[in-house]
């Protein structure tokens, strides 16, 4: 059985910033990162939170990733943030780029921000539940390095390519958060299956051959399985439209693993969209969303997306987060 320690939210956060620092990062960019990751954990996501910091320090210190980068803001239209993340971490890019993006839909109704040239962005559906808290309805898109591969093929073209949308309710707090990729499940928690030694369930990974895998490094070197068989690829194939070459970002084919050392920056993208629910709905929003929720959870055991992040958000800001020693162990030596 794996060894916890309890951690706060706090700590979390300031463990995870020492760390980014000490590899090489500047704090402006690394406070960013340490805040999602801190709110990865408390979601109950470990895959995203205190296990990805040894790996985005490694990333800076091999270079896969710029942790002095200084991302490059731009309005080419009038309802366009666009945000060159200059090879660095995606967290501070989007940070600047939502600094233009909300007001900018707040003014014009709607508003889109593309963002090129960046890593993984982590738990895309932590950025779009931002835009809600402001009110918004949000949307993103994030592409990865290609791991899924196209109906009849066996060679992997698209990432598992995640998509997510954020609505508030009449108080303005996020209540429906649908965060999903284009695979069965996300890469990581593979590769957190792989760490650990464990095998995965049938459905998760295909081996190099298209055929169904329970070992986890198998599935690695083959490709993930998407959702819903054909229509998985063809959410991914969005997404990759919408983040890739939407922004102008690397095409997931060309994108260096978000994994190991081998090759250079990933240069992958995302794309978010920004609505104001007033603007195109007028005084029925509110009603609306709020006759959709209760409908849902009118029925007994139905739920909505995000109800388990929330439910899990609240316990761990008085309760804290259960987090491997073996990953504390491991950040502690970025630390010596």
């Amino acid at each position: 059985m794996t060894e916890t320690r309890t951690l706060s939210l706090e700590e979390i956060e300031s463990l995870s910033l020492r760390a980014l620092v000490a590899a090489g990062t500047t704090e402006e960019n690394a406070r960013p990162l340490a805040v999602a990751t801190a709110a990865t954990e408390a979601d109950g996501v470990a895959s995203h939170g205190l296990a990805y910091i040894p790996i985005y320090c490694e990333h800076v210190q091999c270079g896969k990733v710029d942790g002095q980068a200084a991302p490059i803001l731009s309005t080419p239209k009038p309802g366009v943030v666009a945000v060159d993340a200059a090879t660095g971490f995606a967290h501070p890019a989007i940070d600047l780029g939502f600094e233009a993006l909300i007001p900018t839909a707040r003014a014009q109704g709607i508003a889109a921000l593309a963002v090129r040239n960046s890593y993984n962005c982590g738990v895309l559906g932590y950025h779009t539940y931002r835009l809600a808290q402001a009110g918004l309805v949000g949307l993103g898109f994030t592409n990865a390095p290609a791991s899924i591969a196209p109906s009849g093929g066996s060679r992997p073209v698209v990432g598992t390519n995640p998509f997510s949308l954020a609505v508030p309710d009449a108080d303005g707090q996020p209540v429906i958060l649908i965060d999903q990729s284009a695979s069965t499940i996300a890469k990581s928690e593979v590769m957190k299956h792989a760490r650990e030694g464990k095998p995965i369930p049938v459905g998760w990974a295909l081996d190099s051959d298209g055929n169904p895998t329970t070992d986890p490094a198998v599935g690695l070197k083959g490709s993930m399985a998407p959702s819903g068989g054909y229509k998985g690829v063809g959410v991914a194939l969005l997404t990759e439209v919408m983040a890739a070459v939407l922004t102008g970002a690397t095409l997931g084919v060309h994108a260096s693993p978000f994994s190991g050392t081998a090759g250079g920056p990933p240069k992958t993208g995302q794309f978010f969209i920004a609505i104001d629910p007033g603007a195109t709905s007028g005084s029925s929003f509110a009603g609306n969303v709020a006759g959709l929720v209760e409908a849902i959870r009118f029925q007994n055991g139905a739920h909505l997306p995000g109800d388990g992040r929330s439910a899990k958000r609240r316990q761990a800001r008085t309760d804290g987060v259960a987090v491997s020693v073996a990953t504390l162990d491991k950040i502690t030596a970025i630390l010596a």
